[in-house]
């Protein structure tokens, strides 16, 4: 294809579908998905507001919770708008340039959650293994140095992969079969050869979730033999309990990552609408329990959110 052509064909935009099979149903399915969106939105800004406010929360961990709550926020309103407009005004068009931004973002920002969670294992290994160097090995501006390197790692291997997207052609179709611009949907509707891009992704993919999954995986090993050694059974819940929280959200992040992932590669047999509808709930609901797992599993969390809505409470009356 000359290069006029494909730069006529890719400034075309796209067409979403939402769910391919269940287009009458769009209105009601767009309930539990408008529902968790405004959780979402309320739930991780109650965190935010929480930590911010409350002094006793300005810690590392929380701080990195914060991060979470970020991370939840950018990545919902990414794609949640968008796909509630497929559903209720049947917006299906998606510019190329908006289409290729909302693939960025939910890479990238996935990339920066698996850092965060990875920092969040180091911080408790350091709290609970050497607990007597917490103090100077994590400070509040390491803390943030680490939040962007997190991120700087995520933008800096997710801009090559745009670039590789981006320069194929796309004259297939313009309809992807998804409520949003999922990958493998619209690598599917390139006329060249994506094998480029396809190997850069299962590299990157493979070398982030892995090392960052073998790193988690030695902390919390460790964790878990201190914990097991300490005198006091208080002393064990309390870490116990604290780390449940965190191992909650880590099997959440990458197990839901995996279902989705191999869902969208393999189809298992299953109906085009169920894989769709598995991706879409991987974008929304983590997002949703996140906030909800800090505040039922971490009572600092709790105690900082019960003063934000003491606080609330005085000003309103």
């Amino acid at each position: 294809m000359s290069t006029n052509n494909r730069s006529n064909t890719n400034s075309l935009p796209f067409l979403l579908t939402g769910i391919p099979g269940l287009e009458t149903l769009h209105m009601w399915i767009s309930i539990p998905f408008c529902f968790m969106y405004i959780m979402t939105l309320l739930g991780n800004s109650m965190v935010l507001l929480a930590v911010r406010l409350d002094k006793s929360l300005h810690e590392p961990m929380y701080y990195f919770i914060s991060m979470l709550a970020v991370i939840d926020l950018i990545f919902s309103t990414a794609v949640v708008p968008k796909m509630l407009g497929v559903f209720w005004l049947d917006s299906r068009k998606i510019g190329f340039e908006a289409c290729f931004i909302q693939m960025f973002f939910i890479h990238t920002f996935t990339a920066v959650e698996s850092g965060v969670l990875l920092a969040m294992s180091f911080d408790r290994y350091i709290a609970i293994c050497n607990p007597l160097r917490y103090a100077t090995t994590l400070t509040s501006s390491r803390t943030i140095q680490i939040g962007l390197l997190s991120l700087a790692r995520a933008a800096g291997v997710m801009t090559p992969l745009m670039c590789l997207l981006t320069s194929l052609p796309y004259c297939k179709t313009r309809v992807i079969p998804h409520s949003y611009c999922e990958h493998m949907a619209v690598v599917e509707l390139a006329c060249a050869d994506p094998s480029v891009s396809d190997l850069y992704s299962l590299v990157v993919a493979t070398l982030l979730v892995g090392t960052d999954s073998v790193f988690i995986t030695f902390s919390y090993g460790m964790i878990l033999r201190s914990v097991m050694r300490l005198p006091a059974q208080e002393a064990r819940l309390k870490a116990l309990r604290t780390c449940g929280c965190h191992v909650s959200i880590i099997l959440l992040f990458y197990v839901g990552g995996l279902l989705s992932m191999y869902l969208q590669m393999f189809s298992f047999g299953l109906a085009p609408h169920v894989q769709v509808l598995v991706a879409d709930f991987y974008l929304t609901v983590p997002p949703m329990l996140n906030p909800l797992i800090y505040g039922i599993k971490m009572k600092q969390i709790q105690e900082g959110i019960f003063k934000l809505l003491g606080k609330l409470e005085k000003v309103t009356s």
